[in-house]
């Protein structure tokens, strides 16, 4: 979500690993995706993110409150066959890089630039190729 007065300057994605640093509010990430904000940038996460990174010890109200702020794009048939698309045109298959896969295709739909907090960059780096900037968390 831009601020008020900002012009839309690009796309925060999170990967499940961000979103539970977020969750978990590491001060590494709080603090980019401040600085993603302030630059108007919108932050968005995969709607397959919250299942992968949600567990029982997760704190509902934190949950609630991270949502809020964010916008969770969905995964219908288009979707996941553009995933499948990925995985195939990278080389992969299977359960491990299907939830990747929809990620990166988020991604890859999202306003330029797209900036990815992931914890696994050189899966990302495969299904994204050079355009989405990979930033390690």
């Amino acid at each position: 979500m831009a601020r008020r007065g900002l012009t839309h300057q690009g796309t925060l994605v999170l990967d499940s690993e961000g979103f539970s640093k977020l969750l978990g509010d590491d001060e590494a990430v709080v603090a980019f995706i401040a600085e993603a904000r302030a630059r108007g940038m919108e932050v968005v996460i995969c709607a397959l993110t919250i299942i992968e990174a949600v567990h029982a010890r997760t704190n509902k109200a934190r949950l609630n409150w991270a949502l809020s702020g964010l916008r969770a794009v969905p995964v219908g048939d288009e979707e996941a066959k553009a995933a499948s698309a990925l995985l195939m045109a990278a080389g992969l298959h299977g359960h491990k890089y299907a939830i990747d896969a929809a990620v990166a295709g988020a991604a890859l739909r999202q306003l330029r630039p797209v900036v990815m907090l992931t914890s696994d960059v050189d899966d990302m780096a495969k299904l994204c190729g050079d355009q989405v900037r990979l930033v390690a968390v």
